[in-house]
């Protein structure tokens, strides 16, 4: 995944405020500089589940991108939460698509590691539009 996505997306996501939940730092900051190229308002990264609950807490987001394990740990906390308040995911990942957490999540977009930039920021912004 580049973090350069084509010119032609650069305010695709203006005025977003999105979250990231995902425990590779790397792959984070990847994320992080792919979705403000992309014009997010704000991007809040999160590497583990009690980070992302107490920003989700506090902060609005207009979508976000989750990994489906933080480490040892589901993020199923984050996933319910989420859905709970109506904001759109998807599920960036390397894992089986048989977890739980994603069979209970069936309306949910699922990108499999790694992805190009332009296919994440398209597949927010079809989120987006569907809200």
């Amino acid at each position: 995944m580049g973090t350069s996505p084509d010119a032609r997306h650069a305010s695709t996501l203006a005025g977003t405020r999105v979250l990231i939940v995902e425990d590779d730092a790397l792959l984070l900051l990847d994320l992080e500089g792919v979705l403000r190229q992309a014009g997010a308002q704000s991007v809040r990264a999160c590497c583990t589940i009690e980070e992302a609950l107490r920003w989700s807490a506090i902060e609005g987001f207009d979508a976000a991108i989750i990994d489906v394990r933080i480490g040892a740990d589901s993020i199923a906390p984050i996933a319910r939460q989420l859905v709970a308040r109506g904001v759109p995911f998807l599920f960036y990942t390397g894992q089986p698509r048989n977890d739980r957490i994603m069979a209970e999540c069936l309306n949910c977009q699922i990108l499999t590691k790694p992805a190009q930039s332009d296919v994440i920021v398209n597949t927010l912004t079809g989120l987006l539009k569907v809200r």
